[in-house]
Formats: structure tokens, sequence, C-alpha cells
């Protein structure tokens, strides 16, 4: 790489992480979710808006930013990762008071069972192949959807409940335990189909191997990891941690995801049980590391994530208003139906069974990343990419805006009849 070439990934880099953090901060005093901001950064500086508008030929992605550029890609894998990490993490550490387990486990039977049936089935119902990638296949293109129906955001649900001052309340640690559940199921579901495109013709030998694969690696690494990273303290080499636990704890990080990528699970779901697995761990070492990774990683590699998941949004070529709104009514309903029949059912009150749908229907971070890797592997087009990004994007807007309405006017979040 010459002199130029750095000056330009570099500026690029700058760019991008400014223009994030300032959209994020205004969306964010404007009591919208950060990561919208971040988005709407890259959305600005991609193909959407600038470039449209600079011409096709000379676009500000073509001329002045090198977003293809393989660092800035880099840039873009890395902070994907460490959001999972982050992710699992903060699953492990969530300060959960025994919340009824009856109550949680109805509310993830509902979020998921019937959501993700019907979005499953919904392939086979309507003819999508104009919609799948060069690696895409009418089972991969099912699974992916019922994915896209249940998945359920904590990162973003989570910093609402924060936001509003609500998160130590039943309803919010109630709604965190059942998404928890919900999401180590689900991404590990998403490891599976990551594995079976790569067959040209899965066979159901291939099926159940990549569902073995990943089943096995997520037990493993939630039952080994801790085991695994208490061995440097057993074997008196707490002072080397000691000395750099930060660097212990990255190194773990990208050590799992660096396997999970390697036996074809991904680096993605390697990411979120390395996080989950260093969470369990109670040592006032490493404790205090949780918080600079989170800030480091929240600070630069994840927003220059969501401004290149921004980027990588052409709406002028891509979006399909047809899919968009079909899809986004379609989702929503199925899962705020099935939430809000499924609490109902339970003796919850109705504003409190509706509170519990619009929860599990904020599909937020998630919802993004499962869009990044379907699209990375080849398993959906672009038009497919969008529609999954956007309304991640809507339903947690609409939930920010929800809680807010119902804290604001003092209704019981959390009430039986």
């Amino acid at each position: 790489m010459d002199y130029n070439e750095l000056s330009k990934v570099l500026f690029t880099l700058c760019l991008i992480l400014m223009f994030s953090h300032l959209f994020g901060f205004v969306f964010e005093k404007c009591r919208m979710p950060r990561v919208m901001g971040e988005i709407f950064a890259g959305i600005l500086l991609g193909p959407s808006i600038l470039g449209y508008f600079w011409g096709a030929e000379g676009s500000i992605v073509d001329s002045i930013l090198l977003l293809d550029h393989d660092i800035v890609q880099f840039f873009y894998s890395i902070g994907l990762v460490l959001l999972m990490f982050c992710a699992g993490f903060k699953i492990s550490n969530s300060n959960w008071t025994r919340p009824e387990a009856r109550v949680v486990l109805i509310l993830f039977a509902a979020g998921t069972i019937l959501p993700f049936t019907a979005g499953f089935s919904t392939a086979f119902v309507y003819d999508l192949s104009d919609y799948m990638g060069p690696n895409g296949s009418m089972l991969t293109m099912a699974m992916v959807l019922a994915i896209a129906v249940s998945v359920t955001s904590i990162p973003v649900i989570s910093k609402i409940f924060l936001d509003l001052g609500i998160v130590e309340t039943r309803f919010a640690r109630i709604v965190l335990a059942a998404s928890t559940v919900q999401d180590i199921l689900l991404w590990a579901l998403l490891a599976t189909v990551t594995q079976i495109a790569q067959f040209t013709s899965p066979s159901l030998a291939d099926i159940g191997r990549a569902a073995l694969l990943s089943l096995a690696f997520c037990a493993g690494g939630l039952l080994l990891g801790p085991q695994i990273l208490r061995l440097p303290i057993r074997f008196q080499m707490a002072p080397l941690i000691r000395s750099q636990p930060l660097g212990y704890a990255m190194v773990w990080c990208l050590a799992v995801a660096a396997l999970a990528s390697w036996i074809g699970v991904g680096a993605v779901f390697g990411g979120f049980i390395a996080g989950i697995a260093f969470g369990s761990i109670n040592s006032p070492v490493l404790e205090p590391q949780k918080s600079s990774i989170y800030s480091f990683s929240m600070g630069f590699f994840v927003p220059i994530y969501f401004a290149l998941v921004g980027c990588r949004i052409d709406i002028p070529a891509a979006f399909d208003p047809t899919l968009f709104l079909g899809f986004l009514v379609m989702s929503s309903a199925l899962e705020m139906i099935s939430v809000y029949g499924g609490m109902y059912l339970a003796k919850f009150t109705k504003l409190t069974a509706l509170n519990f749908a619009v929860a599990m229907n904020t599909r937020g971070g998630p919802g993004i990343v499962l869009a990044s890797v379907v699209y990375d592997h080849g398993i959906v087009d672009q038009r497919v990419y969008v529609t999954l990004v956007l309304a991640a994007v809507s339903t947690s807007l609409m939930s920010g805006v929800w809680f807010d309405a119902v804290t604001r006017r003092g209704a019981p979040l959390y009430a039986r009849r």
C-alpha cells in the first residue's frame, strides 16, 4: 500500500467514525437508539444519498472513500466480532433476580415457536427464488426468514429500558431472560445456515452434520470456555494476566472466533460464545476489562461496523418497497400477535401483554447482524439485506416510542388480571 492509498484509508475511517458518532449523538438526543444514527451516517455517506447525488460514475463512494478496501472491510469484520463478544458477556453479566421461570418460558415459547414456524413456512408458500443470493436455496432462505421473524435485540431493548430507568423492573428482567435463551438458540441456528450454504445441494447428512457441529461448538464453548479461561490462574500465571488483562481478554475473543471460522461455524458465532464464557468469569482481575472492552468497542469498532452497514444500503437500486412493507407487517404481526396471545392467556392485562409483544418485536442489532451475515455468505441478495436492516431499524424505533409513551403516562408495565 502506497502513502496515497494509506491516507485514503485513514481518511475513510476518520470520516465514518466522525459521522457515526455525530448522528449517534443526535439520534440519542431525540430519544432514539444510538445505533440508528450510526447506520444513518453510513446511508448518508454511501450510495443512497451522497453517492446518489454525486453521480453514478464519480460518486463519493468511488472518488473519495475506499469503502470496499480490504483494510476497511477488516474493520467491519472486527467490529462485528467485538459487537457479538460484548453482547455475549453482557448476557452473562445481566443481573436477574430470579424472574418467574414459568413467565419466562411462556414468553420464550410465544415469541419463538409460532413466529419461527410461520417464517420458515413462508419460503415454501411464496416463490422467493428471485431474492436468493448465489449460495442461497429454499432451505437456507426459509431458515433465514424464520430467524428474522423470531429474533429479539437484547442490546437495543436493554438500552431502551436503561434510558427510561426501567431496566431493574420485573418486566425488563423477564424480557431479557427470555431473549437470552432465544438468541443463543437462534445464533446456533444461523451458524448452521452458513454451513449449509457452503454445499451446492446439501443432503440430510450435510444438514445434520452442520447442526451437530454448531450445537457441539455452542455446548463446548459454554461448558469448557470458563474452565479454559481459569487455567492460567490455576497454573500460577495470574501475574502474567494481571500485567495485561485486556490483552488476555482480546486473545481469548480472537482465538475462539478464529477457531469458529476455521471449522465453518462462523467468527460471529464464535465471538458470541467467547463473550458468554468470558462474562461468566467473576474475577477481580478480569471484571474491569469488560467495561474497558465494551467502551472501546462501542467507541471505535462497532460504530464503524454499523456505519458500513449503512454504506451497503443502496436504497435507489436495492430498496423493494413491496418486500419491505410485506416483511415488516408480516413479521411484526406474527411476533406481536403470538406474544400478546400467549401472555394474555397467562392472565396478564391487555396492556402488559402488549408491552411484552412490543419488546419481543425489537430486532435492532441482531436483526442487522443477521442481514450482514447472510448477505456476506451469498444466501440472500441486496434487496433482502436492505429489507432486513430497515425492518430492524423500524421495529427498534417503534419500541423506543412505545415504551417512552408508556412510562410518561405512568402506566404499569407488568400487571396481572
